[in-house]
């Protein structure tokens, strides 16, 4: 992976990486979800990468994004 990336989130459930990457496409960012979780017996993490020069941005939304729905 290009040393532009920065890991901002991990996750143990893919749906979870990609709801929020998701977020983070729709509002301009550009985001991958990297799968480091065994296929076989269900142990791993997902990681959820974005640019240096996006991180702060990203990890707002993401904190934000949880407090919109109480």
């Amino acid at each position: 992976m290009d040393s532009n990336w920065i890991k901002i989130k991990v996750y143990n459930q893919s749906f979870e990486a990609e709801i929020v990457r998701n977020m983070l496409v729709e509002n301009g960012i550009p985001a991958v979800v990297l799968n480091k979780k065994d296929s076989s017996y269900l142990f791993g993490i997902i990681e959820l990468y974005v640019g240096k020069e996006d991180a702060d941005t990203a990890l707002q939304l993401i904190n934000s994004f949880g407090e919109e729905e109480e």
